[in-house]
This record gives C-alpha cells, structure tokens and sequence, in this order.
C-alpha cells in the first residue's frame, strides 16, 4: 500500500479510480484527479505547498514532484503523461503535455497544453512553453511545433495505457499477501 502522509494538518485526498504503487509516496497537500496513476518509487510532496493533479494523469516510474516553501505550486491538468523519473519542482502543466523521461521542469515554468518536453531535456525557472510545442536540450530550446490533433490523440492514448496498465496490479498485492503472509512486499 501506498504511503499516505498528512503534514501540517494537510492530508492527500485521492480521487476515484486511481493506482497507487505500494512504495509510491504522496504527503501532504495534494490533490489526485480521477483514474491517475502513481507508479513505483513516486514521490508527490505537499508539505511546503500544494499539488494539484486533474484526471487521467500517469506519473510514472521514479518522479519526484515537489514546490518552494509558500513559493511555488504544482498544477497538472487533465491526461498528462510525466515520464520515468522525471522531476517537476513548482511548474504548470497544462492538458495533454508529456514531459519526456529524465526531464525536469522548474520552478514557476509553464508546459502548455499539447507540449511535448523531449527526454531529459531541462526546463528551466520562469520559461513559458507554448500550446503544442516541442521543446529539448539542457537548457530546453523550442525545437518545433507539434500538430495538435496529434499530440492530443498520442497523450490520450498514453493515458489509456497507463489506464490499462494500472488495472493490471488490481488486488495483486492482497493476493501475493494472502497467499506468503510473511512476504516482505510492502
């Protein structure tokens, strides 16, 4: 099971329909939309401001979210795929972006909605990536302009996976529980 954390009187609200990885880790004030997904060794921590997360969002495999102290906040928007380890400090994520693997996006930037952020590219403080942009490098550049239908339909996909995916873990953990009741899994 997930480790859920209240800090500062601030206790994670959950919506419906969503997959918490047994080690991810969500403290504080955050806010999940409907049918998200965490995965593995996630870290989404609101202890010294919030994040905000609209519906269908995968936050994949090793990310850490997290903000300034009564600086910076976190909002993602609707069916936004966050790539493996990937790190988002204080940003603005808007529908339908993907953030490649190993990115990391910073304080107060913004993602519009369709942008892609390449793998491991670096986003940095204050930088404003427009609606259906195509950004890379370290520091990320603007790269291109993305075909909205294309990004649109491509996140949408991505998100339905992640969706298939999570469903896939279903009660696997009481199961294998159940069945070694000294397994270490969680």
């Amino acid at each position: 099971m997930a480790l859920i954390m209240s800090v500062r009187g601030f206790t994670p609200k959950i919506g419906k329909d969503c997959f918490l990885a047994p080690n991810a880790a969500i403290v504080g004030d955050v806010v999940l939309g409907d049918e998200c997904s965490v995965w593995f060794n996630t870290t989404l921590r609101g202890d010294v401001n919030s994040i905000r997360v609209g519906d269908r969002v995968n936050i994949q495999d090793g990310s850490v979210l997290h903000t300034l102290y009564q600086k910076s906040t976190i909002e993602i928007g609707n069916d936004v795929s966050i790539g493996h380890n990937v790190v988002i400090h204080g940003a603005k994520i808007h529908d339908y972006a993907l953030i490649g693997m190993g990115a990391i996006v910073m304080d107060d930037a913004e993602v519009g909605e369709g942008a892609l952020v390449a793998a491991g590219s670096v986003v940095l403080s204050r930088t404003k990536i427009g609606p259906h942009e195509m950004w890379a490098g370290a520091p990320a550049k603007f790269v291109k302009m993305v075909e909205p239908e294309k990004a649109k339909e491509m996140n949408v996909k991505i998100a339905r996976n992640y969706l298939m995916y999570s469903k896939w873990y279903e009660n696997e953990v009481d199961r294998t529980l159940s069945e070694d009741p000294s397994s270490d899994v969680l």
